[in-house]
């Protein structure tokens, strides 16, 4: 019989909340690791953190908004020379004549840059003091901007590569629960530790709740990443899986839920990811295909990534 769990052990929702636990259908944890919520109602302004966004937004979105912002402050100051009159920029060389808005706009950019050509300058109080507010507004920027690009590149990440399914395979002289993770990037992972939750709905005093039981593993630590590692969870009958079909957890709405720490060797810096497997993603009778070579000359042993998803059909 499995070992009883006590009512708080069972009934814990990991800070997801009490509606979670009364039974909603929907995936806990997306497998990029985020949050599967939605949260309205917030001021828009106050709930914005302009600072944080910039950081967690892809480097092509990231560039891209550079570029915009760049193209649309140079505008809004070639807009505010156009209003100070058809005479406050004026060319020797009669540069960009006939396009007033063309004179202003690389005018703008040369100040903004500092490149100071001299083929165009400002004339009148009006011209000369948006320049003076350009410069401002340019030291400012630059200034913020490098402090955003240094907290990108400096910031911890991880790109754990975690296997596309989960697989309920033979082991040993029973079954058991298992997934592969591997590294995604050259830096060094150490001291690596890994959480793995079952959530499931179930039935208790006639109403359907959500319960989370933590999972049993060979392992939950290793030391060095500096391959792979396969997750496994014996299911004997201690395990909240016991005796549970393919049909039980697609039919409890069942979700792995999967949390990871580790050491960043390179920054000496804790680092974090977070995935998740439905039911659905789970294979029975199937076991992960070999991912690791040997160079025959030196001997090394090393793994090809590619197949860190390849699984072989056990028994249907």
């Amino acid at each position: 019989m499995p070992v009883p769990r006590s009512s708080e052990e069972e009934f814990k929702d990991l800070g997801f909340g009490t509606e979670v636990a009364r039974g909603a259908r929907q995936r806990l944890l997306n497998r990029d690791g985020t949050f599967n919520v939605v949260r309205e109602g917030l001021n828009p302004l106050s709930a914005l953190s302009l600072y944080h966004w910039s950081l967690t937004i892809s480097w092509p979105k990231f560039l891209g908004l550079m570029t915009v912002s760049y193209v649309a402050v140079n505008a809004l100051f070639a807009l505010a020379f156009l209003l100070c009159g058809p005479d406050a920029l004026q060319s020797a060389v009669g540069s960009f004549a006939g396009h007033p808005f063309y004179r202003a706009f690389f005018f703008s950019v040369y100040t903004f840059a500092t490149i100071g050509y001299g083929n165009i300058i400002p004339v009148g109080v009006a011209a000369n003091s948006l320049v003076a507010i350009e410069a401002l507004v340019y030291i400012i920027g630059i200034a913020l901007a490098t402090g955003v690009i240094f907290s990108r590149f400096s910031r911890p990440t991880t790109r754990i590569v975690y296997s596309r399914n989960a697989i309920v395979a033979p082991y040993r002289d029973k079954m058991a629960l298992e997934f592969r993770i591997a590294n995604g990037r050259s830096s060094q992972l150490i001291e690596v530790q890994i959480q793995v939750i079952l959530t499931k709905l179930e039935q208790a005093n006639g109403t359907t709740v959500r319960k989370f039981y933590d999972l049993d593993l060979e392992r939950h630590r290793v030391v060095f990443f500096a391959l792979s590692w396969t997750v496994v969870h014996p299911i004997d009958p201690n395990s909240p899986m016991w005796g549970l079909t393919k049909k039980d957890l697609l039919d409890a709405d069942a979700e792995v839920l999967i949390l990871l720490t580790a050491t960043d060797e390179t920054l000496s810096q804790i680092v974090h990811s977070r995935s998740s497997y439905k039911a659905d993603e789970i294979v029975w009778g199937a076991k992960f295909s070999n991912m690791f070579m040997r160079t025959e000359a030196a001997g090394i042993i090393g793994m090809n990534l590619d197949r860190i998803h390849d699984i072989e059909i056990v028994y249907a």
